[in-house]
């Protein structure tokens, strides 16, 4: 080959990355132009709490039974389920049904379902605030029919298999996408709380951390308004969406995973990479890193060990085996779980 088609060929593979580069930097400023606009539209939030939470004494966590997380043997689904419709939006099949109890769930597919109902149930057991959400491995809705997305995930004869439930609260005033809060804009900044919320995103290896700021193309963070007495009301800060978790973290789509062991196991040893002058550093990549990553004091880590060192194996396989996984699937994830809380142990 002479050298006039190889440096053609160099030539053409700079312009195409370049042309890439700059590709994609225009379309994050269409989306953050766009999700500017849609946050100035929607005007301020009105919310009525006095009180602003984002995590509680979660009490004697070894005594918490992660089977069930933030809900309870008289909560969890039971069928037979009926349908009540389909949602069109998100980026996975999801319809409402109620069960047997009268409860309303949302359901939904794909491939978050395992690692989002375990996300939920370990940031439960350290005091944060979450969802209350169940595996269900098969089961049927009655009336489901004239579905679109769904179609593919309920079969004819109404069954379905390994659902996420998510519970519907009518009682609970929620605020989502254009209302919900961002890591860098929310009453707790600088807080060991936030950033023990932090943390966890990064021990979880949740790469999909999008907030208010993306609401272009949804955010993974809302307010749950809670009536806690006659007169008082609570704000509640959380996460509503846990599906990027528990496998590679990464900064795209070719290096990032989710429900992954081996490589959830793989990134272990990168989990905390260091200390520079009383600050933790982190292997983790996500969508927003610096905001994730950046600032957890050493003192902000002792405090969050302080929570996660009393969770046992025991109730770690509980919480795997309630959110599908299988035997082999279990062990390899508490040892690497157990791996990155004993990095956070070794910081104190």
């Amino acid at each position: 080959m002479s050298g006039l088609p190889l440096a053609a060929w160099l030539l053409a593979a700079v312009a195409a990355a370049v042309a890439i580069a700059l590709g994609v930097g225009a379309m994050r400023l269409v989306w953050r132009a766009h999700g500017i606009y849609l946050i100035r539209r929607a005007g301020p939030r009105r919310l009525l709490a006095a009180a602003h939470l984002i995590w509680r004494d979660p009490g004697t966590i070894e005594a918490l039974d992660l089977t069930h997380g933030p809900g309870s043997a008289a909560i969890e689904p039971r069928g037979p389920f009926q349908f009540v419709e389909e949602h069109l939006t998100g980026s996975q099949p999801c319809v409402s049904v109620t069960d047997a109890r009268g409860h309303l769930w949302r359901v939904k597919w794909g491939a978050e379902v395992r690692a989002e109902n375990f996300a939920v149930r370990l940031v439960h057991a350290c005091g944060y605030f979450s969802e209350v959400t169940y595996f269900i491995a098969s089961g049927r809705i009655e009336g489901a029919s004239n579905l679109q997305r769904a179609a593919s995930c309920i079969g004819e004869d109404c069954t379905f298999s390994e659902a996420r439930f998510e519970l519907e609260q009518s009682d609970v005033r929620t605020f989502f996408e254009e209302h919900s809060w961002a890591w860098n804009d929310n009453p707790f900044a600088g807080t060991r709380e936030l950033n023990g919320l932090k943390v966890l995103v990064m021990l979880l290896s949740n790469w999909d951390t999008k907030d208010r700021r993306d609401v272009a193309r949804g955010s993974n963070t809302a307010i749950f308004e809670h009536r806690v007495s006659r007169l008082r009301r609570e704000a509640r800060y959380l996460i509503t969406d846990w599906g990027g978790s528990m496998g590679r973290w990464g900064s795209n789509i070719v290096t990032r995973g989710r429900w992954d062991p081996a490589g959830f196991a793989a990134q272990t040893p990168g989990f905390v990479t260091g200390t520079q002058d009383g600050f933790v550093q982190f292997g983790y990549v996500g969508q927003r890193t610096a905001d994730v990553a950046d600032g957890i004091r050493v003192a902000d880590v002792r405090w969050l060990h302080a929570l996660l060192g009393r969770i046992s194996d025991d109730q770690l396989r509980a919480a795997l085996k309630a959110s599908g996984a299988d035997e082999s699937e279990r062990e390899a994830f508490t040892q690497a779980i157990r791996g990155r809380i004993d990095q956070l142990a070794r910081l104190r």
